[in-house]
C-alpha cells in the first residue's frame, strides 16, 4: 500500500505546479512536502517529479497522478475524504477555447449547482483535448477526435459553427472589387495559433485557394473577435459570438457566406463516479441547446479550430 499523504503531496505539486503552493494547499510547509515526495520516490525506486518553473510529472508520475485523481473520485462516491484531501474532489476537464467561451459555461454552472466537485479546465485545441485522455492527465474531454480512448464512452455534441467575418473598413479596404484568390492573397488574416486550421479550410472550400497572406496570431476567443471588430484582419469566428455584431454590422461575413462547422465529442471516463455522471448530464443538455446537428463532412477533413 502507498502511503496516502505521500499520494496527497505528490498529487498536489503536480496540480499546483510548486512544492510551495502545494504546502500552501496542504496547511503544511514545503519542507514537509518535500520529504513525502521524496519517500514516495524511494519507495517506488523511480523520479516522479521534474523539479522546475513550473514542477511536471514524469511519465510515471503522470500516470501516478491520474491514479489518485480517479481514487478520490471514488472516495468520495463512498463518502470518504481520505487522509490529507483538504479539497473538495475535483474534475479535471480538457475544454477546447470557443467552447469554453460559448455554450460550455452554460453546463459548468448546470454542473456546479448542485456542488460537491469542482472543475479543472485545461484549454487544448479540439483535435487534441483526447490525447490528454489518452495520457491520463484528464477524466474527460470536448474533442473533435470520434475515435475510441480505452476506458472511456463517447456522446456526439453536435457542431459548432464558423463564420469568415471582417469589419465592414477592412472589407472596403481589402475586399472592394470582390473577395477571390487574388485578394485573399493580400488580406490581412487572424490566426489562433499554429494548429487553427479554420482559415485555411474556408478559404480551399468556399475559394479553391490556399493562405498567403500575412498572418496575425491570436491565442484568445474574445481577443480574435476583438481585433477582427477593430479591422486588424479578417477570420473564422464562432457563429454564436458573431451573429450579434453582424446583425448590428459591426461586422461582414465574406462571401461566399460558406460557413464551417466543426464537429464535436463528449469523451468521459467509464469510472463509475456520481459527479462524473451529473457533468456528463449537464454537458450533453447544454450542447443540445448550443450545438447544431453535425453532418457526416463536419470537421474531417483536417481543418483543425481551437
Amino acid at each position: 500500500m502507498l502511503d496516502y499523504s505521500a499520494l496527497a503531496a505528490f498529487a498536489a505539486v503536480i496540480r499546483e505546479g510548486s512544492f510551495d503552493r502545494a504546502a500552501a494547499s496542504l496547511g503544511l510547509t514545503p519542507s514537509a512536502v518535500s520529504q513525502r515526495v521524496r519517500g514516495l520516490e524511494e519507495r517506488l525506486g523511480a523520479i516522479l517529479v521534474v523539479r522546475g518553473a513550473p514542477c511536471l510529472p514524469t511519465d510515471l508520475g503522470r500516470t501516478l497522478s491520474a491514479h489518485v485523481d480517479r481514487v478520490r473520485l471514488l472516495e468520495a462516491d463512498l463518502g470518504l475524504a481520505g487522509a490529507g484531501a483538504a479539497e473538495p474532489v475535483s474534475l479535471r476537464i480538457a475544454v477546447n477555447a470557443d467552447s469554453l467561451a460559448t455554450w460550455f459555461p452554460g453546463a459548468a454552472a448546470a454542473f456546479g449547482q448542485v456542488g460537491g466537485a469542482t472543475l479543472d479546465l485545461v484549454l487544448d485545441d479540439e483535435a487534441h483535448t483526447a490525447d490528454r485522455l489518452r495520457s491520463g492527465e484528464v477524466v474527460a474531454a470536448v474533442t473533435a477526435d470520434p475515435e475510441p480512448v480505452q476506458g472511456c464512452r463517447t456522446f456526439p455534441l453536435g457542431s459548432l459553427r464558423y463564420a469568415a467575418c471582417a469589419s465592414p473598413g477592412f472589407h472596403q479596404r481589402f475586399f472592394s472589387g470582390g473577395v477571390d484568390p487574388a485578394a485573399l492573397a493580400l488580406a490581412p488574416v487572424l490566426r489562433f495559433d499554429r494548429r487553427d486550421g479554420l482559415q485555411a479550410r474556408w478559404m480551399r472550400e468556399a475559394h479553391s485557394c490556399a493562405p498567403g497572406a500575412p498572418t496575425h496570431w491570436a491565442p484568445s476567443t474574445h481577443g480574435f473577435l476583438d481585433l477582427a471588430l477593430a479591422g486588424l484582419a479578417w477570420g473564422l469566428q464562432p457563429v454564436a459570438l458573431a451573429e450579434a455584431h453582424l446583425a448590428a454590422g459591426r461586422l461582414v461575413e465574406l462571401p461566399p457566406a460558406r460557413r464551417v462547422a466543426v464537429s464535436l465529442f463528449w469523451t468521459v471516463s467509464r469510472l463509475p463516479s456520481a459527479a462524473l455522471r451529473r457533468l456528463t448530464e449537464a454537458v450533453r443538455a447544454a450542447a443540445v441547446g448550443a450545438l447544431v446537428p453535425s453532418r457526416a463532412n463536419d470537421g474531417d477533413d483536417g481543418g483543425g479550430g481551437r
